[in-house]
């Protein structure tokens, strides 16, 4: 609903730019302990709480639950940590199968192993075969990983070629 939203806490802060599509984690060692919120809105803003909001549900359909969520995976990294292994795939797919369509947005992730590919693209789909789970913004090496997970499966690959700029 922010075209900026701040959130402080104990040195560590997530931002979120709505302009720019942008996530940021940055940790600054010199702050203070405690929590800040900031959330900012132009004054001349012209999005909508609906356009907002059908960016999270199925348009297709009646219901209006949020059943679609982005998860920008360069933020599941800690500091410049690879994405290789089950247990972040684990952690990253926690309460995923409670959405119909998760969009997995590899931006600025530039590869990962094939434990974190198997885990996501394998076996969870294979555990919630009624979750779509597509991979956006992926570099040729990432889209190669998601393949080879894929590639005993005869389901549609989860990559959006359109949507990864490749």
């Amino acid at each position: 609903m922010f075209d900026e939203f701040h959130l402080m806490a104990n040195g560590l802060g997530f931002i979120h730019r709505r302009d720019k599509d942008d996530w940021l984690l940055e940790t600054d060692r010199t702050a203070r302990f405690g929590t800040a919120v900031v959330m900012k809105i132009a004054t001349n803003s012209v999005t909508t709480s609906k356009e907002v909001f059908d960016q999270y549900t199925n348009l297709e359909s009646d219901d209006l639950a949020f059943s679609k969520t982005p998860v920008p995976l360069s933020l599941a990294r800690y500091k410049d940590e690879e994405l290789i292994s089950r247990s972040q795939a684990k952690r990253v797919l926690s309460r995923l199968d409670r959405f119909q369509e998760v969009l997995l947005d590899f931006k600025g992730v530039s590869s990962i192993g094939q434990a974190f590919a198997d885990e996501i693209f394998r076996v969870f789909k294979h555990s919630h075969p009624e979750v779509d789970v597509i991979a956006i913004n992926t570099s040729p090496d990432v889209a190669r990983m998601i393949r080879r997970a894929t590639s005993s499966k005869s389901e549609p690959s989860p990559l959006e070629d359109y949507r990864s700029g490749n």
